[in-house]
C-alpha cells in the first residue's frame, strides 16, 4: 500500500542550518520549558541565523540574548536546570566556549551523579566547531576530546540534515547534558527533507554506515564523525579506481560510543582508518583505535591508522587547507594499510 505525500510533508531541499533552526522552534513549540539563551541568539538570530525568528515567536524570556561572558551563561544554565528547565546554550565559536569549563566540569557535568539522579541536568550546549570556514583564531577549534574526557557529558556530532534535526530533538529531550557539536562548513550543505515530517533517526549513542563495502577482497573501514563523513565518502568513492573497497561508519554519537557498529564494520572489512580534524596527539582516533584493537584484534589485517589535524594550534585561514584532513591524505593512509599482506597468503610457512 502507498502513502500519498501531500505538499505540505514533500521533501525538498533544506540546509543542515535551516533543519537545526527547526529543531529548536519545535522543541520550544513542544515544551514551555524549553529556553534558548546565548550571544546574540535574539534579535540577530545567532551569527550563523540558527535561532532566527524565535524571539519574534517565543518573545524574549524564551529567547535569551546574554552578555558575553561564558561562564555566566552555562552557569545560568545550571540554574535554569536545577528549577526544572531545558535551556539550550549557544556558544557562538567552538574556542568561545573555554572559559565555560569551570561551570561544565565542576557542576554540569557531576550534578546528576552528584545527587545520585535526584537532579538531572537537562541542558544542551550547541558548538559551532570546526573549520573549512576561513576563520581566524578561536573561531575554528576542533575540542571535542575535552568534551570526550569529562565522564557525565554525552557528545555527538551530525553529519547530514535529518540527524541535525533529530538529533537535536533528542538532545535537547534528554535529561543528561549533551554538548552538540555543530560543524560550521556543514550548515549550509543541502539534502531533501521534509520540515514538517522529519525522518527518524538512530538515536544519541548509535553508529550508522554511510557507506557499506561490497564484500571485495580489498577492504577497509572508514570511521568518521561531523565534517570529515563528506570527505570519508568522496574518499570512497574515489578509491574504487584503486581496487579499494571502503565501508564509511558515521559515529554521529562520540559518548556514548557504539562499539557494536563500529566494530562489526571492521571485523567485516580487517582494516580501519579513523578521521578526524582535532589533533592527532591526545584527540578522538587514539581512543577510537583502541576500543578497535582490543576488540577486533583477531580480525585485524593491518594496524588502526588515523588521519587527523595536525599537532599545532589552528592555523590562520589561508593555511586551513593544508591542516584539515582532505581526500589525499585518507586515500594515502590507506594505502598504508599492509595491502602487501594479501601477496604472501597461501605461501609456504
Amino acid at each position: 500500500m502507498t502513502t500519498a505525500v501531500g505538499p505540505d510533508t514533500a521533501r525538498k531541499p533544506a540546509t543542515m542550518a535551516q533543519a537545526l533552526g527547526r529543531a529548536l522552534r519545535d522543541a520550544m513549540a513542544a515544551d514551555p520549558s524549553v529556553h534558548v539563551l546565548g550571544e546574540d541568539v535574539g534579535a540577530l538570530g545567532g551569527v550563523f541565523r540558527i535561532t532566527d525568528g524565535l524571539t519574534k515567536e517565543f518573545g524574549e524570556d524564551r529567547c535569551t540574548d546574554t552578555p558575553l561572558a561564558e561562564a555566566g551563561i552555562l552557569g545560568t544554565a545550571v540554574g535554569m536546570a536545577m528549577y526544572g528547565l531545558r535551556p539550550v546554550v549557544e556558544m557562538q565559536f567552538d574556542a568561545f566556549a573555554y572559559p565555560s569549563f569551570e561551570q561544565l566540569i565542576s557542576h554540569v557535568s557531576r550534578m546528576r551523579n552528584r545527587t545520585r539522579g535526584a537532579m538531572p541536568m537537562p541542558i544542551t550546549v550547541r558548538v559551532p566547531y570546526g573549520g573549512g570556514i576561513g576563520g581566524v583564531e578561536h573561531h575554528s577549534d576542533s575540542s571535542e576530546i575535552y568534551y570526550m574526557a569529562t565522564p557525565g557529558l554525552h557528545v555527538v556530532a551530525p553529519a547530514t540534515v535529518a540527524d541535525a534535526y533529530g538529533l537535536l530533538r533528542a538532545a535537547i529531550a534528554s535529561d543528561d547534558p549533551v554538548i552538540f557539536l555543530e560543524p560550521k562548513r556543514l550548515y549550509w550543505s543541502k539534502a531533501d527533507w521534509s520540515a514538517d515530517a522529519p525522518e527518524q533517526v538512530p538515536p544519541i549513542g548509535r553508529a550508522v554506515v554511510r557507506r557499506p563495502a561490497t564484500g571485495g577482497r580489498r577492504g577497509a573501514t572508514l570511521i568518521s564523525y561531523g565534517p570529515s563523513v563528506p570527505v570519508c565518502l568522496e574518499a570512497a568513492e574515489a578509491a574504487r579506481a584503486e581496487g579499494w573497497d571502503l565501508e564509511v561508519v558515521d559515529l554521529r554519537s562520540l559518548v556514548p560510543f557504539d562499539d557494536d557498529t563500529v566494530c562489526a564494520s571492521v571485523r567485516r572489512t580487517g582494516r580501519a582508518v579513523v578521521v578526524h580534524e582535532s589533533t592527532g596527539f591526545g584527540g578522538p582516533g587514539g581512543e577510537i583505535a583502541a576500543r578497535v584493537t582490543e576488540r577486533c584484534f583477531h580480525h585485524l589485517e593491518a594496524p588502526v591508522l588515523r588521519v587527523a589535524g595536525f599537532d599545532i594550534p589552528y592555523p590562520p585561514p589561508m593555511l586551513e587547507r593544508h591542516h584539515l584532513p582532505g581526500v589525499d591524505r585518507v586515500l594515502d593512509a590507506v594505502a598504508r594499510l599492509q595491502w602487501e599482506s594479501e601477496w604472501t597468503e597461501g605461501s609456504a610457512v
